[in-house]
């Protein structure tokens, strides 16, 4: 739950909201809808992006359902801090790849009266928190859980599973490399994984006693 108009009109801060969940669950597609609103509400509006997504563009910010909005693609926070003056609304995709000042610079914006819309993983393909996205969860006044359907259950999922054997915790992909799993479909997924990384040595054959006597001159 989130307000778009403060209640107090005099009141001069903004607010953080963050969109979070897995991949597929469709958080760049809200993060979208609640831009264009205020788009349409004839607030001025800067969008923000990681320099090293361009799976689908390089400036525009784009769902998985293809609908898009332009983007200006940053290689650190602080450059949303030097270009979002004068702003009414601040989205920014993807804040999982941001460095940890992005949560300084997103309540910096808010306490200037910028009302802030972050998207961005909460767990990484291990199912881990995903870099500064539990701070920006924590310091945010509204935090939207999103989530996508597992691919092996129908149940919801909450998990970025990874297909591939790549460790990188930054690796850029669709449904080729990543499916959405539910919490009883990934820890099945990542027991199976850790069970084939097992290494089985050749069982050591010891001699019987028969044989070791039949040897004996």
């Amino acid at each position: 739950m989130f307000l778009e108009n403060t209640v107090n009109p005099k009141e001069q801060f903004g607010w953080i909201e963050v969109i979070c969940g897995s991949m597929f669950s469709g958080k760049t597609e809200e993060l979208i809808r609640r831009l264009r609103r205020a788009q349409f509400a004839r607030q001025k509006v800067e969008i923000f992006k990681p320099i090293v997504d361009t799976r689908y563009h390089e400036e525009m910010v784009v769902s998985h359902d293809e609908n898009e909005i332009r983007s200006t693609p940053v290689p650190a926070a602080a450059n949303i801090r030097l270009l979002a003056d004068n702003c009414d609304v601040v989205g920014i995709d993807e804040a999982q790849f941001f460095d940890d000042e992005i949560v300084t610079v997103c309540n910096d914006l808010a306490n200037k009266g910028i009302r802030v819309v972050v998207a961005g993983l909460d767990m990484d393909f291990k199912g881990n928190p995903f870099g500064p996205m539990p701070a920006l969860m924590a310091t945010a006044e509204y935090v939207t859980k999103v989530h996508a359907i597992c691919t092996r259950t129908g149940n919801l999922a909450n998990y970025s599973y990874r297909k591939s054997m790549n460790d990188r915790l930054v690796l850029l992909g669709e449904t080729e490399e990543y499916e959405p799993l539910s919490r009883g479909a990934f820890y099945k997924a990542m027991l199976t994984e850790k069970i084939s990384k097992l290494e089985v040595n050749q069982p050591e054959i010891l001699p019987s006693k028969k044989s070791e006597n039949a040897s004996k001159p």
